[in-house]
C-alpha cells in the first residue's frame, strides 16, 4: 500500500511538471538568478511582432539589440499594435523596498505573449540576450516552456582581458571577441595595449612607440624551454582613430573597454623606442621571448614627463573610469 502511495504521488508530480523540464535545465549562461517555470508553451511562429511605448532612443536600442542578437530563422518586425507577441514595458513599483537592484529585467513567457519588464536599456539588452538565447535552444523543438525569469547582474565587474601586445588582433577579431562578451553579459573589457613584446597603441607625441615599438624581429615557437624562435617580423597597432572604433562598438553593446598601459615594468617596447627612457640609455630591441624582463622604466624626470604625455592621450579615448597601469 505504502509503495502504491508514493507511486501515485510521484505520477502526480511528473504530470504536473512543465514539458521539456523534467530533467533538464535552462540553456542559459549565464544563469538567472531565478527561474519560474509554469504550465504551458510558447509556440515559436516563423514571424513575431515585438512593440514598446518607449522614447525613440531606448526603441533603437531594443531594435538594436533585436539584430545582434538574432541567430534564429525566426523574423523580428517592430509593431505599435498591443497584440504583438513580445511585449516590453517599465517595472512596477517594486512593493517591497521601493528599488530594483540595478539593471534589472523580468522576462515572463506566457502561451500567446512574452513580457520583457526593466527600467533600463542596460536591462533590456540582458533581457533581449536572454531570450535569444532560449530561442536559439528551442527552435527546432517549435515551443518553449512558459516561465518567469527575473534578473540582474550579480557582480558590478564581471570583465575579460584581451592581451594584444604578445599576440596582435585586427579590429576586426576585436570585435568578434566583444560579441562574445556582449553574448554572456560580460560589461568589461580590459584591453591590454602595451608590453615588453609590442606597444599597440598610436601616440601621437611619441610616434616612434609605434613606428619601432609596435615591431619585433621574431617571436618563441615550441615550449618556453626551447628558447627557439621563428625570426619574422611581427607587429600592428591601433591608430586612435581605430581605438575610438572600438570603443563606441564596445559601448553599444553596454561593455566598458579599460585600457592597460604598463609601467613601470613591461616596458622594453617603449624603451627601444626611446632609450633614454630606460636605466642604462643603451639601445635594445623589442623582446622576441615571453617572460619578465629587466629593462624598466628609469624613475627620471624624462621618463615622468614622457608617462603623463602618454596618458595624456589615452584618456579621452576611453570613456571609463579606470586606466590599468600595470605597477609590476
Amino acid at each position: 500500500m505504502n509503495f502504491l502511495k508514493s507511486f501515485l504521488i510521484l505520477f502526480s508530480v511528473a504530470l504536473c511538471t512543465p514539458k521539456f523540464f523534467a530533467q533538464e535545465k535552462l540553456p542559459l549562461i549565464p544563469y538567472p538568478q531565478n527561474v519560474d517555470l509554469i504550465q504551458g508553451s510558447f509556440k515559436i511562429p516563423k514571424s513575431i511582432k515585438y512593440q514598446s511605448d518607449f522614447s525613440k532612443n531606448e526603441v533603437e536600442n531594443i531594435d538594436f539589440a533585436f539584430k545582434i542578437f538574432n541567430q534564429t530563422n525566426i523574423v523580428f518586425k517592430k509593431n505599435p499594435s498591443k497584440k504583438s507577441q513580445i511585449i516590453f514595458s517599465v517595472l512596477p513599483p517594486n512593493l517591497e523596498d521601493g528599488v530594483w537592484a540595478k539593471d534589472f529585467y523580468a522576462v515572463i513567457i506566457m502561451p500567446n505573449q512574452i513580457q520583457i519588464q526593466s527600467n533600463t536599456d542596460k536591462g533590456r539588452f540582458y533581457a533581449i540576450n536572454t531570450l535569444f538565447q532560449l530561442f536559439n535552444f528551442y527552435e527546432t523543438k517549435g515551443e518553449i516552456p512558459c516561465m518567469e525569469i527575473t534578473d540582474s547582474p550579480k557582480f558590478q565587474w564581471r570583465g575579460m582581458h584581451l592581451d594584444v601586445a604578445r599576440h596582435f588582433f585586427t579590429v576586426d577579431e576585436v570585435k568578434k571577441y566583444i560579441d562574445y562578451l556582449a553574448m554572456y553579459k560580460f560589461n568589461t573589457f580590459h584591453w591590454h595595449l602595451t608590453d615588453d613584446q609590442g606597444w599597440r597603441i598610436e601616440i601621437k607625441k611619441y610616434p616612434k612607440l609605434t613606428e619601432i615599438g609596435a615591431w619585433r624581429n621574431g617571436s618563441m615557437i615550441g615550449k618556453y624551454s626551447d628558447n627557439t624562435f621563428d625570426d619574422k617580423r611581427y607587429g600592428g597597432f591601433y591608430t586612435q582613430e581605430q581605438i575610438k572604433e572600438v570603443v563606441k562598438y564596445a559601448t553599444e553593446r553596454h561593455i566598458t573597454v579599460v585600457p592597460e598601459i604598463e609601467m613601470p615594468g613591461h616596458a622594453v617596447a617603449a624603451i627601444a623606442s626611446y632609450p633614454e627612457l630606460g636605466c642604462t640609455g643603451k639601445q635594445i630591441e623589442v623582446e622576441k621571448k615571453w617572460g619578465v624582463f629587466e629593462d624598466v622604466f628609469c624613475p627620471k624626470p624624462e621618463t615622468f614627463t614622457f608617462l603623463e604625455s602618454v596618458l595624456a592621450e589615452v584618456m579621452p579615448l576611453f570613456p571609463s573610469e579606470y586606466i590599468h597601469i600595470g605597477g609590476d
